[in-house]
């Protein structure tokens, strides 16, 4: 929500703002303050009562909500002044702009809606009006760039979908429309600014539609990605071997998943005397590709992994007595449940970074949920994107640090690195770390905490803790090498960093893609 109102809404309004469309101060400072409500002490590191993060979550809405509309109607204030007649007039051409907020160019793969043909409710009978846009040829359509120049892309048929527009001046307009889901290649989108495509009808094959949904039945499942920078081979495991074609370095064991007891609770987590941590390393996973075409390529890897149900009985009974967390002695149930963990891991051309998407359901109690990515850099330090500042951390924690855990914070990022480059991992709010010490350096992510209680001075249950139902997930993993020697270890390891860094910045910001029409217009 804070990274929409920043980097999303705030540009596009300011850049809207230079087209003569007023900025919306009021509609700022409701979203900010509504954001603001969530962020005191105890209620943005999640140490509360139920109550409160419920209302938390509506205040969340909320806030986005109002981020989206700004971003929409800003989008809608630039691009009806952009100049599409030049471009695309005369090539039926359904024009689309992508928008790029970031302070940096940047190229990446998109997805985006577009509606070829909108047909008014009303305008004709519903089977007459869903006929016609049935009978259009999608073979008959391909995506151009503003020079008309063919883009290479995927089209997808989304069939015929329903639509409204509400506009200021009239009641609420409703219409059918053919729509597609084109996939493409963004290339070099300027930073804070914007490039634009369309769909052009190309009767007689000459297009590139085709399905992107899936990979094709018959096309080679060699469990291997590579472009220009990296090259990733999947295990047995689910893991990921990855290549640095650049320095030769290559990272083993990447995405392997770490599950432990907590009988902590919302401030402090606390394994399980005694117990063996639970990872999937040597357990199969389901492997199968996703999606591959000339500009990416994605596998999908599932693990269906079998984990405690909850803690003990005793674990209840001594939070009921205000046993301090240290001092407990409760176990994991022996009771069972199936945790299955669906991984998209995605490797697109010219980028040299792998997006690592993870879906699951929770349905246990009590317990810690992390992702694993060895780093194998010898380092006493690691970098990590705190407020307002990349910080320097030592990996052994200082003599006086007393808790079970050495847990740190984040935001955008953490790294690891020596002379010959490292590993920065990325994560969209996901704001809890650790690197272990194991040998390895590992970067451990946490996905999940899941607890009974708020702790600290009194016992206080909060069920909606253990965050039972879905989650998504999504990290992107960036190895770099050290682009350029230099004397200074210090310089050494932020140059040798920063484009790793630049990239998950932009990880936070998403390309927003936005239909127009055919129009004059003093923009380009």
């Amino acid at each position: 929500g804070q990274t929409m109102l920043e980097k999303v809404a705030e540009p596009l309004a300011a850049l809207a703002a230079l087209t003569g469309k007023p900025y919306p101060h009021h509609l700022f400072t409701y979203a900010w303050k509504t954001l603001m409500q969530n962020h005191p002490h105890d209620s943005i590191c999640g140490c509360s009562v139920d109550e409160v993060h419920r209302e938390m979550m509506t205040r969340f809405a909320k806030s986005y909500r109002v981020a989206e509309e700004i971003a929409e109607e800003s989008m809608k204030a630039i691009i009806s002044r952009i100049n599409t007649a030049d471009a695309f007039s005369g090539k039926d051409a359904v024009p689309f702009v992508l928008f790029n907020t970031t302070g940096w160019q940047r190229s990446g793969v998109v997805h985006t809606k577009v509606d070829i043909q909108r047909l008014p409710m009303g305008s004709k009978d519903r089977e007459a009006l869903i006929d016609e846009l049935k009978r259009i040829n999608l073979n008959d359509y391909k995506v151009i760039d503003d020079k008309g120049l063919s883009v290479p892309a995927s089209i997808e048929d989304l069939g015929v979908t329903f639509g409204y527009d509400l506009p200021k001046d009239k009641f609420r307009q409703p219409y059918m429309a053919r729509s597609v889901r084109i996939t493409l290649h963004a290339d070099a989108v300027p930073a804070l600014g914007y490039r634009t495509y369309a769909l052009a009808y190309a009767q007689g094959g000459a297009g590139s539609a085709g399905s992107s949904a899936a990979a094709e039945a018959g096309a080679e499942d060699s469990r291997t990605m590579e472009n220009e920078f990296l090259a990733v081979s999947i295990q047995e495991d689910g893991t990921l071997h990855v290549v640095d074609k650049r320095n030769g370095r290559v990272y083993k064991d990447l995405g392997a998943f770490d599950n432990t007891g907590d009988i902590g609770n919302e401030y402090i987590y606390k394994q399980p005397e005694g117990e063996q941590t639970l990872t999937t390393f040597g357990h199969p996973a389901m492997i199968s590709l996703h999606e591959k075409t000339e500009f990416h390529t994605s596998y999908e890897i599932v693990h269906e992994w079998e984990i405690p149900a909850g803690a003990d009985e005793r674990l209840a009974q001594e939070m009921a007595e205000f046993v301090p967390f240290l001092q407990r002695k409760a176990q994991r149930s022996d009771k069972t449940v199936i945790l299955r963990l669906s991984t998209l891991v995605t490797l697109e051309q010219g980028n040299p970074f792998v997006r690592f998407h993870t879906r699951f359901d929770n349905q246990a109690a009590d317990h810690r949920l992390r992702v694993l990515f060895p780093s194998d850099v010898d380092a006493s330090v690691h970098q990590v994107d705190s407020i307002f500042e990349v910080a320097v951390r030592e990996l052994q924690p200082a003599e006086e640090w007393l808790n079970p855990s050495n847990a740190q914070h984040q935001q955008a990022f953490v790294n690891v690195s020596d002379g010959n480059g490292g590993i920065t991992v990325a994560n969209l709010g996901l704001n809890e770390y650790e690197v272990l010490r194991d040998g390895r350096n590992t970067i451990a992510v946490t996905l999940l905490r899941a607890v009974g209680e708020l702790g600290d001075w009194g016992y206080f249950p909060t069920p909606e803790a253990q965050c039972l139902g879905g989650h998504k997930t999504s990290l992107e993993i960036i190895p770099f090498p050290v682009m350029e020697a230099s004397s200074r270890e210090d310089d050494l390891l932020c140059h040798g960093s920063a484009a790793s860094m630049k990239e998950a910045y932009q990880f936070q910001v998403p390309l927003l893609v936005k239909q127009t029409g055919i129009h004059a217009g003093k923009l380009p």
